[in-house]
């Protein structure tokens, strides 16, 4: 019996250490990255609007951080003129994807 339960015990926290997937599929995301490139997919990229700032690599990073983000922009949580306009037309699910596919495309640091 003792054995039994710390049997149970370790396979819990094994499935619990595992990574959380994104639930959305990277292939679909790639196909939605038209939108995200002209900012998110230049190395060093700076923007001068509304103020000057450093944009963001995408590619690498969490998929559920990506997925967080862009529901905050959509709730008005976070606010930047070119991602509220951006996220308004994405659904859920293409939030998902977009996280999916970044979450899996890293390539290195931004140079």
């Amino acid at each position: 019996m003792k054995f039994t339960a710390m049997t149970l015990c370790a396979s819990v926290l094994t499935f619990l250490a595992l990574p959380a997937q994104a639930a959305g599929d990277p292939k679909a995301g790639q196909t939605k990255t038209s939108m995200c490139a002209g900012c998110h997919g230049i190395a060093g990229w700076r923007t001068a609007y509304p103020s000057v700032y450093s944009v963001p690599k995408l590619g690498g990073q969490h998929a559920e951080y990506i997925v967080a983000a862009l529901k905050g922009y959509k709730s008005g949580e976070r606010s930047h003129p070119s991602m509220d306009g951006i996220v308004g037309s994405l659904s859920e699910q293409d939030m998902e994807d977009l996280a999916a596919y970044y979450a899996s495309s890293y390539s290195g640091p931004a140079k």
